[in-house]
């Protein structure tokens, strides 16, 4: 299993468009819901609290600009908006109104996905304290818990950790593991399960339920049994 995925709006008028939109970036493991207008695209804001709106510019009645106007106006998220007009003018207008991004149609999808992505980066700073199950990690302080046991924890085993906690359920290779925790350091091939017996025996000391699962064959997988 993989973590919740961002929620984004597509906000157009015209079905293909917005149905096309949604096919470019559903592989991606978005979840993507359309609007085929500025009063839908209210409603489902309000309802359904989008990560990320693709808006389109130019729609009749609610216009994108004022959908932009009344999304800001209650704290949204980020704004990308398509226009099919290129003028100066017209970016200026729009990213004054609160649009944090501006991209003119038609546009490469590639394009589409980068600003996606930078826009949700910048949006998601990463949080500071990690928690799955009873296992509690503060990013900024280094104080890990596990129920109500403080564990200390060296600097490699810390990051081991935090790794694993920013992708709970996933299974992460030996060489995944390698690359974030130890970059290109040069290691014995068995640092890995050295380090995550390390772990082991600090989190499941107490005689707590086992965390880290080793997947035979494939790697590990912060999950519960």
């Amino acid at each position: 299993m993989s973590a919740t995925p961002r929620r984004i709006l597509v906000v157009d008028d015209d079905p293909m468009v917005a149905n096309t939109i949604q096919r470019v970036l559903r592989p991606e493991g978005y979840d993507v819901e359309i609007a085929l207008g500025g009063a839908a695209a209210l409603d489902q804001a309000r309802a359904r609290r989008p990560d990320l709106v693709v808006l389109d510019l130019m729609m009749p009645g609610i216009d994108g600009l004022e959908v932009c106007r009344q999304l800001r106006a209650n704290g949204s998220p980020p704004i990308l908006m398509l226009t099919a007009r290129s003028g100066t003018a017209d970016r200026v207008r729009g990213l004054d109104t609160g649009a944090d991004d501006y991209l003119v149609k038609p546009f490469a999808y590639t394009e589409l996905l980068a600003r996606v992505r930078a826009l949700l980066r910048r949006a998601a700073p990463p949080p500071t304290i990690l928690q799955y199950a009873d296992l509690t990690l503060e990013v900024e302080t280094g104080e890990v818990r596990r129920g109500g046991r403080v564990i200390p924890l060296t600097a490699r085993e810390f990051a081991l950790l935090t790794h694993f906690l920013r992708h709970p359920r996933l299974v992460l290779t030996r060489e995944q593991l390698l690359s974030a925790v130890w970059a290109d350091e040069e290691t014995d091939d068995n640092v890995v399960a050295v380090y995550i017996g390390y772990l082991r025996t600090k989190l499941d000391g107490a005689g707590d339920p086992r965390l880290i699962q080793t997947m035979r064959g494939f790697g590990y997988s912060l999950r519960e049994a």
